[in-house]
């Protein structure tokens, strides 16, 4: 697909559509509004007043993601127009933008349009990376297996307007808005990936592949070198599947003079059928998204290859399936894990705190902080948060203030949670260091408790992103399947803590 961005009259616009953005009006304030953004009173005085008559008529309000089509009828160079609302001016923010550009995006395709120019305001860097972040992934589809192809047919030019094209910055915001939605893109192809295909063996080779596209180093733990290195939980979780168990480590070096790294760690389970404390077929349903926070880890190495800041990065992706099976481990079975912490089994689903402790302590091992994991964990936090934010469990206030502001700045937005002391008597044993579940109460908190166990001294947070891996018709600019939640966020802090 061909993008561009371009500073042009917006008659003289040559495309199938032209998309508009129109901020939300109050009544009595429709000229004023109009005013305040060029692209809107352009289109305004080319349509001989359609557009503020459209709001005084109630036709058209300006709220967030709201659309409506209209004909140019030679006025333009574009054949058609589609307005589509940003919300109040004082509330317009990335996420806005984002959800606009894609909805819109959305609809241009479904009428056809092969070319396709955005004029929302892309007045600055930040505003110009949401508009095409959210047109990308917008119009993301993943049609790999059907046997007759939507014949919609896909947009093959984009052109992006702003006032402040040839600014410096502009350009690079362009390509990083490119670089940060097809990575997220990447992420969420491997989670809607169907699970016999995307096995820890195939997961481990595209992430390989990903590796030698982008500059990363790859190292990829067979089941004899985990042995060596007594990963007691994820070996333990692999046994009774008959794929075997693949460790992912990706390293950036962007400061090879450092000897500290960050460290992101994503659960990688390619399909979770609960093992011995078996799902029921309706919960088994979605699993093949139990390595959703793995893919996120993978997309955001993508982008800070992609972009090169000046930090070091270590990644681990420790992936298996959990199958039930003779082999299986058990509940009741006592675990002992690689930094030597020994855990007993309440509930084999619960598996992905013990692949988890493995690469926790791995990165631990190698001095990395802070360490940051991210996880499909609990369906606690889903039933807490309702699927709009993740779980934030955090034992650095300044760590968790960055995490949030790369949350909220890439709209992949978190929640703090507790970590109080008093939550590890829910996890306590006595056979074991620790229980790996803590009943029915507070469990994403338990979970989170026992991650802590693997953490050393470093400074660490864990996302719980469970609920957040796929929606299930079309949101905000996503389409219905996976959502490839956490690879912006990821990278964004990546980003910005190279720069500290």
């Amino acid at each position: 697909m061909e993008m561009t961005l371009v500073n042009q009259a917006l008659t003289d616009v040559a495309c199938d559509v032209l998309i508009v953005g129109m901020i939300q009006a109050e009544k009595g304030q429709e000229s004023s509004e109009l005013a305040r953004f060029p692209f809107a009173q352009e289109l305004d005085q080319a349509l001989d007043g359609l557009i503020a008559s459209m709001y005084a008529h109630g036709e058209f309000k300006g709220k967030v993601g709201e659309t409506a089509q209209i004909y140019s009828m030679g006025r333009l160079a574009a054949r058609q127009v589609i307005v589509v609302g940003l919300g109040s001016a004082e509330k317009l923010q990335g996420h806005t933008l984002r959800r606009a550009a894609g909805t819109a995006a959305r609809l241009a395709r479904s009428r056809g349009a092969r070319q396709v120019a955005l004029a929302l305001d892309t007045s600055s860097a930040e505003g110009l990376q949401a508009v095409v972040e959210g047109t990308l992934l917008g119009v993301y589809r993943f049609q790999k297996y059907l046997t007759q192809q939507n014949t919609t047919r896909n947009i093959e030019r984009l052109q992006f307007l702003s006032k402040s094209a040839e600014e410096s910055g502009m350009q690079e915001a362009l390509q990083r808005g490119i670089i940060m939605a097809e990575a997220t893109n990447f992420a969420r192809d491997l989670v809607n990936e169907q699970p016999a295909v995307l096995t820890p063996s195939e997961l481990a080779r595209r992430a390989s592949e990903m590796a030698q596209q982008t500059g990363l180093e790859c190292t990829i733990l067979e089941r004899s070198q985990m042995e060596e290195l007594g990963m007691g939980g994820l070996l333990a979780v692999a046994k009774g599947s008959a794929e075997p168990p693949k460790c992912i480590i990706l390293r950036y070096r962007g400061a090879p003079e450092s000897e500290q790294a960050v460290a992101l760690v994503g659960k990688g389970i390619t399909f979770d059928s609960g093992g011995l404390s078996l799902k029921t077929a309706e919960g088994m349903q979605s699993m093949k998204g139990d390595m959703a926070g793995g893919a996120a880890v993978l997309g955001a190495m993508r982008i800070i290859a992609s972009l090169q800041p000046a930090i070091n990065v270590l990644a681990l992706v420790p992936a298996s399936e959990n199958m039930p099976d003779g082999a299986s481990y058990h509940p009741g079975d006592i675990l002992r894990l690689m930094n030597g912490k020994t855990i007993e089994i309440v509930n084999t689903d619960a598996e992905g705190r013990l692949a988890l402790a493995d690469a926790l302590s791995y990165a631990v091992k190698e001095g990395c902080s802070p360490i940051i994991d991210i996880a499909t964990l609990t369906g606690g936090c889903h039933v807490a948060l309702g699927g709009r934010r993740a779980g934030l469990f955090c034992n650095n206030d300044r760590l968790s203030s960055e995490l949030m502001a790369a949350g909220e700045s890439t709209g992949e937005r978190f929640w703090p949670m507790p970590l109080d002391e008093e939550y590890l008597e829910n996890i306590e044993s006595q056979v074991a260091d620790m229980r790996q579940t803590g009943g029915k109460y507070g469990g994403a908190i338990n979970a989170a408790k026992v991650l802590e166990h693997f953490i050393g001294d470093a400074d660490w947070a864990h996302l719980d992103i469970a609920g957040l891996e796929f929606v299930e018709s079309k949101y905000h600019f996503l389409q219905n399947g996976a959502t490839g939640f956490g690879t912006r966020a990821l990278a964004e802090f990546v980003l910005r803590r190279a720069e500290q």
